[in-house]
C-alpha cells in the first residue's frame, strides 16, 4: 500500500514538473508582431532614435525650428540652396556644420544630406527591400552594396538593433505617405568649394 502511495505521489509529482515547464516555456516563447504592431513599434523606435531630426525638414516659428509633418522624413528639400561655406573651417578639429533644417552636413567627408525615408519608388525606399534595408543599417553602405553612409547618421548604432526592431523601422517607413523628393548626391571634399553658394534658380534655406 505505501509503495503504491509513493508511486502515486511520484508520478504526480513528474506530471506537475513536465505541466510547468510545458507552462514556463509557452510563457517564454515570443509572440509574433502583426504588421500593425510593427509599424507601432517602429513609429515609436524612429520616435525616440531621433530620425526627425534630420530627415524631416523644418519649419521656422517664434518658438525656433519645429518638424514639418507634411513632409515627414522626406529627406533635405531638392530644391533648396546651401549658404555660402567658409572651406577653411571644414578640416578635421574645426567645425561641423549644419544647415537651418539640419538635412545637411558639412565636414571633412564632404556634404551629406539627409535621405528620403518615406516610400517613393524613384527617390526614397520605395524600390527597398527590409533584407537591403537591414543590411544597409548593418553594414553602413547604401543598398547594403554601395557607397558609405556619411555623418552623422549613426549607422552603426542602428546595426547593434534587433531584426525585429530593424524590421518595424522598416514597416513604419514603408507606412509613410509617399513624397517624390530627389535627394542631392553627396559632395566629397574636393568639389567644396566649386559648389559653395553657386546653386542658382533654387530658394535659400
Amino acid at each position: 500500500m505505501l509503495k503504491r502511495i509513493l508511486f502515486s505521489a511520484a508520478f504526480l509529482s513528474i506530471f506537475l514538473s513536465i505541466i510547468f515547464l510545458q507552462m514556463n516555456c509557452a510563457s517564454n516563447e515570443k509572440k509574433e508582431m502583426t504588421q500593425e504592431e510593427m509599424v507601432v513599434h517602429g513609429k515609436y523606435l524612429v520616435t525616440i532614435g531621433g530620425c526627425n531630426d534630420c530627415h524631416t525638414p523644418k519649419i521656422f516659428t517664434e518658438m525656433g525650428p519645429m518638424e514639418d509633418t507634411t513632409k515627414l522624413l522626406s529627406g533635405h528639400p531638392a530644391d533648396a540652396m546651401m549658404p555660402p561655406i567658409d572651406t577653411s573651417e571644414i578640416t578635421p578639429g574645426k567645425w561641423i556644420l549644419g544647415n537651418a533644417h539640419l538635412t545637411a552636413w558639412v565636414g571633412p567627408w564632404g556634404v551629406s544630406y539627409a535621405a528620403n525615408l518615406t516610400p517613393d519608388g524613384p527617390t526614397g525606399l520605395g524600390n527597398w527591400t527590409d533584407e537591403i534595408f537591414i543590411k544597409a543599417l548593418r553594414t553602413g553602405k547604401h543598398m547594403g552594396t554601395g557607397r558609405q553612409i556619411l555623418p552623422p547618421m549613426p549607422w552603426f548604432n542602428f546595426a547593434k538593433a534587433t531584426d525585429e526592431d530593424l524590421k518595424s523601422i522598416f514597416a513604419y517607413l514603408k507606412s509613410l505617405p509617399a513624397i517624390s523628393n530627389k535627394v542631392p548626391d553627396p559632395v566629397p571634399p574636393n568639389m567644396l568649394s566649386s559648389m559653395s553658394g553657386k546653386m542658382k534658380g533654387k530658394k535659400p534655406m
